[in-house]
């Protein structure tokens, strides 16, 4: 049951419901740098003003820029990102735009599911961050678009820090006589929104060595409201067989424009791997890459060592090889339960309407489908649009009370050929791109 103790999902809700009247009349619900509906065709301009610019030089030398927006159903959105790691002479433009785009949490016992960012206005439940909880890093002013609660319109609830995440490499030559190591640094991004008993923080980590990583990190509490000891679909809560919190599911979708090089041209590719057992006269298996170009619109299954990358059709790096960036997804209970749910990742040509994984709000006229499996009909992908999905089976324990420990979900971003060499490469080492040299 979606409400709180303070009781204001169900207003959100109502909030929710006038909105989509709103967009049907050709409103628009945002703040930030650019119009809230997204623009057709190339990348928009890179340039935002100050307050909603994010530039971040790490220690290493990497420099992060990209503009940040806030909306009402989809909260952080981020725009505009590059990366200019050391040694290269301007930023490398990575993605047009980023962000969530639906968390679905469909309830075991089957009485109630949930879109958290279409129909409880997920963007407009963001909480004010306390200094303790930015850790050496600034607090942004955020104006909630079409806030149900206009009496604080304006929250500080944006954070960007740096934190040290341990080892970027290590390596000690034959000779041991020098160890190569650096410590990296990642740039981060975060909000926190509450809905209902429910509390997410979205964050985005961005490496110095290129890898960026978005993850939803669900807290706060368990609904007292969804407790059953009798239907044998939960784990009980509290002394002896009572209390029984019913297990659900949070299906988190992520929506990635990427613009490589300031395109989005971009290819997608699938690689696969077939392992064989040892032929006569070797030693060990084979294995045999499979390379599939996706050249229509395709929705995608994570398989045993089956991966995806988007590659650049406008840039290379300094060994001329097109730039691309792999997608990586974390752990995943893929939820079998709904037709958007059953696959792990989706490619689609851009439609500026498609915005929301499911119930999806844009006026994309009648017949277009509410959810991104409907949007997956044989287009040619010239301008492909990234859909992720991962997802979490929330078995409750006694340890999630109270309050609930975070519990994550999520993916990478991973550069795969964007510079030439590791990008946190020591001076000294600059000159072994190619195979390395026996006694490193």
């Amino acid at each position: 049951m979606r409400l709180n103790r303070n009781s204001r999902a169900p207003r959100r809700a109502a909030v929710a419901l006038a909105a989509v009247g709103a967009l049907a009349a050709g409103a628009t619900a945002g703040a930030g740098p650019a119009a809230a509906a997204p623009q057709a065709g190339p990348v928009p301009a890179a340039g935002c003003s100050a307050a909603y610019r994010i530039e971040q030089k790490l220690s290493s030398g990497t420099t992060w820029r990209m503009c940040w927006r806030y909306e009402s159903k989809a909260g952080l959105v981020l725009e505009n990102v590059s990366y200019q790691p050391p040694g290269e002479p301007r930023p490398i433009k990575v993605l047009a735009r980023a962000g969530l785009a639906q968390i679905h949490v469909p309830y075991d016992d089957g009485n109630i599911e949930y879109d958290d960012l279409t129909s409880y206005a997920f963007g407009e439940g963001l909480m004010d961050l306390a200094p303790g909880e930015c850790p050496g890093g600034t607090i942004k002013t955020v104006r909630i678009p079409g806030a149900g609660e206009p009496e604080r319109p304006d929250v500080k609830g944006l954070c960007t820090t740096t934190r040290a995440r341990g080892h970027a490499y290590r390596m000690q030559g034959d000779s041991a006589s020098k160890v190569y190591q650096a410590q990296g640094k990642d740039l981060l991004v975060y909000t926190a929104n509450q809905v209902g008993w429910y509390e997410y923080i979205t964050e985005w980590r961005f490496q110095d060595d290129g890898t960026i990583t978005t993850s939803v990190g669900a807290t706060g509490s368990l609904s007292p409201f969804d407790y059953d000891a009798g239907d044998g679909r939960g784990w009980p809560i509290g002394k002896g067989a009572k209390g029984y919190a019913t297990s659900h599911s949070h299906n988190v979708f992520w929506r990635f424009d990427f613009g490589l090089d300031g395109s989005t041209r971009g290819r997608i590719e699938q690689y696969d791997y077939k392992v064989s057992p040892p032929a006569r006269g070797q030693e060990a298996p084979t294995n045999k890459t499979t390379r599939t170009r996706i050249t229509k619109e395709l929705a995608g299954d994570a398989r045993n060592m089956r991966w995806w990358r988007v590659v650049s059709a406008a840039g290379k790096n300094k060994d001329g090889h097109p730039r691309s960036y792999e997608l990586v997804p974390g752990p995943s209970a893929t939820y079998p339960g709904r037709s958007f749910t059953r696959h792990d990742v989706y490619f689609t040509q851009y439609a500026a309407c498609e915005r929301y994984a499911s119930n999806n709000l844009g006026n994309c006229g009648a017949g277009h489908g509410k959810s991104v499996d409907k949007w997956v009909d044989g287009q040619t992908l010239t301008h492909p649009v990234v859909w992720a999905n991962v997802g979490f089976h929330h078995v409750a324990r006694d340890e999630d009370q109270q309050p609930m420990p975070v519990h994550w979900q999520g993916l990478s971003l991973v550069p795969r050929d964007v510079t030439a060499m590791n990008p946190l490469t020591p001076a000294d080492l600059r000159d072994h791109n190619g195979q390395p040299r026996e006694g490193g």
